[in-house]
């Protein structure tokens, strides 16, 4: 999948001091980052109101809550027939139908050309709850449906945490790929996909050295880590968790906080395409820090 969206969504609050300046100020600094993650997954762009995920084919794409339409949306909350979108040679349409109560924004749509998410800011459309833009993860295009009155979004009551635990704040070495490494990340599509590596954080634990593979961040330098360890599929998600650190410092050390791993997305919903970790990720330890499995089914 496209990296640059996914990592944006999560990039919550991940500079911190090298060292914490006492247990009950590092306690609160945890505890307002949980509240941040926490607001996130309940606000309507999060990702518990996702309902749907749509892979289009050329030509041709029905959007409507009929029951053969390519895009299938909730019935009784859209049209049987909402529009078609026209994907041809690399480029969508959309093209309402008309009476069809289609917006942009504020502005009333009857055909518009769709910007996928790949492109930074994805075209995003409505109708009454609904809203739902193109996406683009490697060569397929697909269509993600949200609901700002979903019932995963009105029924979640928060993601359980390890408690705080500063010795799992630690403070690691990154070693700089020159040039960056290409790494093949899988991901719940199946299609591994080749990305830039710029280095990897290397870390002791209990007296054994452990090393992920990193991937870019954001714009200053930050670094995203995708990492399995030996709690899933016990006591977090089976499919690996993400950790978001700063910028390394000049010398080369970096905080790796693992209070503030969290979950996929596709720990929360179906409609998601997620990163698993990349080989070598998979710490042989058991990293009881961070966020816990949601649900029952994970």
């Amino acid at each position: 999948m496209s990296a640059a969206p996914l990592f944006a969504a999560f990039l919550i609050a991940a500079a911190a001091p090298a060292a914490p300046p006492d247990l009950a100020a590092y306690k609160a600094e945890i505890e307002t980052f949980r509240k941040q993650r926490d607001a996130s997954l309940r606000s309507d762009a999060g990702w518990l109101s996702l309902v749907g995920l749509s892979w289009l084919e050329e030509g041709d794409n029905s959007v409507g809550s009929a029951p053969k339409s390519r895009v299938p949306l909730p019935k009784g909350k859209a049209p049987e027939s909402l529009g078609t979108i026209r994907l041809e040679q690399g480029a969508a349409t959309f093209k309402a139908t008309p009476g069809a109560a289609v917006t942009e924004g504020t502005k009333p749509v009857t055909t518009i050309a769709l910007r996928p998410d790949s492109s930074g800011e994805a075209t995003r459309l409505s109708h009454g709850s609904l809203s739902f833009y193109l996406i683009k993860r490697g060569a397929k295009w697909g269509v993600r449906v949200r609901d700002s009155e979903a019932a995963t979004l009105k029924n979640f009551r928060g993601v359980e945490n390890f408690p705080v635990d500063p010795a799992w704040r630690i403070s690691a070495r990154f070693e700089k790929y020159q040039p960056a490494k290409k790494v093949e990340v899988p991901n719940v599509l199946e299609k591994p996909e080749k990305q830039d590596s710029p280095g990897a954080v290397v870390f002791t634990k209990d007296g054994k050295t452990y090393r992920l593979d990193a991937l870019v961040g954001g714009p200053k330098g930050e670094l995203f880590l995708v990492f399995g360890d030996q709690t899933n599929s016990k006591e977090t998600y089976g499919g690996g968790r993400f950790l978001h650190t700063p910028p390394p410092s000049a010398d080369g050390s970096v905080a790796v906080d693992f209070n503030r791993a969290i979950n996929p997305p596709c720990a929360f919903t179906p409609y998601a395409t997620c990163p698993l970790p990349p080989k070598g990720n998979g710490l042989a330890l058991a990293v009881t820090a961070g966020e816990k499995t949601y649900g029952s089914k994970h």
